[in-house]
């Protein structure tokens, strides 16, 4: 039976959880591929650190000595920061090799000049699990993208943060309690900031941009905040108007624009992100045509991972089509307000007490222009329901309230 040898960029949760999987599903894929999937090789930072038990497979601290290995199908990219992770896929690319990614910051970053290259060479590229994990967000966005056109996504992209509002809200946590136990479960490295502070969102994001609009939003003109300001009291009110604090990714096109903003939101009971708690992930996009798509499910971890990465690996063989990568549209980003809350729901008759309302937000508020241009006549009304509530100028980081 023929062979897909592959090399193994990282042996962390993700490339373990990659490593078993095969293991696991080695008859399942050898139905689907015809051929037995084989790990050849694994490149790690510390091979003191790392144990395979398979004696067949290289474990290796040094590069050249992985990419010496003969009749390499196919490299999985499976560790984290921009290098050396980008060398590396470059030179698989220019060996002839097809990669596949979870590096959602090294794609995020250079994601179109890997493609541009292995369209030059003439190999494909797999990137799945750089957003979502095992929610299959590339290919459906891909799919929708041959006849749609997406005029917004939104998402909570971060199981960590989500676990930490959920369990704040559920259990009564503070903030830090809540930050413990998610990392006493493993959802939350040591180091939680590029989770809570909102970077790895932001990320995916510009992922999901890159895919549906052809371009990035420039970081300098990207809101982003994270959600270590928020309390339990905040929670307990808002709860109690039920409301739920969600962290959001959003990305929208406007006319001759593109907004791209993470933080934290209120959402109400009617809006599909209402619903999704802990360590689930969904991601939300509003289509000319299909309308609104909502897709959810555990968006970190070991196996939904490697379940993407595995995904991408049988759709490059079977030689499916690659995501459609929208050409350079010529948006110019857009600065958003830089704003903390947003309260997107109708501030109509349900909420008598706006001065308290807002006094919850913080003391210095503004009514923020909406992100498109559909809601216009929302945004009057509610100047007009908060007429009369003194509104502070705004200098500087300051907290907002966004209609829409």
């Amino acid at each position: 039976m023929d062979v897909i040898r592959i090399a193994l960029l990282g042996y962390g949760t993700v490339g373990k959880g990659v490593h078993q999987t095969i293991q696991l599903q080695q008859e399942r894929l050898q139905t689907l591929l015809g051929k037995r999937v084989e790990l050849a090789g694994v490149l790690v930072k510390n091979i003191n650190k790392h144990h395979i038990e398979d004696s067949s497979v290289l474990l290796t601290d040094n590069c050249e000595e992985l990419f010496s290995l003969g009749n390499i199908h196919v490299v999985i990219d499976a560790i984290v920061g921009r290098e050396p992770g980008f060398s590396y896929l470059k030179r698989a690319i220019q060996n002839g090799t097809h990669i596949i990614t979870a590096n959602k910051e090294l794609f995020a970053h250079h994601g179109r000049e890997l493609k541009s290259l292995a369209d030059e060479k003439g190999v494909s590229i797999g990137y799945e699990a750089t957003v979502g994990a095992g929610i299959p967000i590339i290919q459906t966005l891909s799919k929708l993208l041959q006849v749609n056109k997406v005029k917004r996504i939104q998402g909570i992209l971060n199981g960590t943060s989500n676990f930490i509002l959920s369990s704040m809200r559920e259990k009564g946590l503070s903030f830090q309690e809540a930050l413990k136990e998610a990392q006493e479960k493993g959802y939350a490295e040591s180091d939680p900031g590029n989770d809570i502070e909102g970077r790895d969102a932001y990320f995916k994001a510009l992922v999901l941009s890159d895919l549906a609009y052809g371009k990035k939003p420039e970081e300098e003109h990207t809101l982003l905040k994270g959600i270590t300001d928020i309390t339990i009291e905040q929670i307990n009110y808002f709860s109690s108007l039920n409301l739920r604090f969600k962290h959001v990714a959003e990305i929208v096109k406007a006319p001759g624009k593109i907004s791209c903003a993470v933080r934290p939101v209120l959402v109400s009971p009617e809006h599909p992100l209402y619903q999704v708690e802990y360590e689930q992930n969904a991601i939300a996009v509003e289509t000319t045509i299909a309308g609104r798509i909502t897709l959810q499910g555990l968006g970190a971890g070991m196996y939904p991972t490697a379940s993407a990465v595995i995904e991408d690996l049988v759709q490059l063989e079977n030689q499916h089509s690659q995501p459609v990568w929208r050409e350079d549209v010529h948006l110019e980003a857009e600065e958003i307000e830089q704003s903390l809350w947003i309260l997107p729901i109708r501030l109509e008759k349900q909420l008598k007490d706006k001065k308290k309302i807002l006094g919850k937000l913080g003391s210095k508020c503004l009514i923020a222009k909406n992100l498109d241009e559909e809601s216009l006549e929302l945004r009057d009304h509610a100047l007009e329901v908060l007429g009369g509530i003194d509104l502070p100028q705004i200098q500087g980081l300051q907290k907002s309230v966004k209609i829409s």
